[in-house]
């Protein structure tokens, strides 16, 4: 599926997008150059699965948390490990395969650990709006 985004107010048809793509698929791969609004997504869908936590950029921390309606969603980011080794070494395994929605920037070294996931890849176009594809992919 692909869609534009004009400005930051139409993030929402993003979250409705991956919704529909996803067809119950929890595991989410995000791609797009730094302030791309992956972070941004991620809160709004924090907020449409019913959470009433404030989510943030986890860069340092890799890994936040959210209870949601369904659960638990994990919003990962990775930028800052440099192989898949690292990524197992801080559990990753854990929260992918947790059965909660997982949120995951710079996936590009954990891309082999699942059989499938949404790819959401996000580009900054010219003139600041958004074009957005999105995808279920089997690995």
């Amino acid at each position: 599926m692909k869609l534009q985004i004009q400005s930051i107010s139409e993030i929402d048809k993003l979250v409705e997008a991956f919704l529909k793509v996803s067809n119950g698929e929890k595991i989410a791969f995000l791609y797009g150059d730094l302030g791309a609004g992956k972070t941004t997504f991620v809160k709004h869908l924090v907020k449409k699965l019913g959470s009433i936590d404030e989510a943030s950029s986890p860069t340092y921390s890799l890994v936040n948390e959210y209870d949601v309606t369904e659960g638990k969603l994990y919003h990962m980011d990775l930028y800052r490990l440099n192989s898949e080794q690292e990524a197992l070494e801080v559990g990753i395994e854990d929260y992918i395969y947790s059965g909660h929605f997982c949120m995951v920037e710079w996936p590009q070294i954990i891309e082999k650990l699942v059989d499938k996931a949404v790819e959401i890849h996000i580009t900054t176009n010219e003139d600041e709006s958004r074009s957005v594809e999105i995808d279920l992919v089997n690995y």
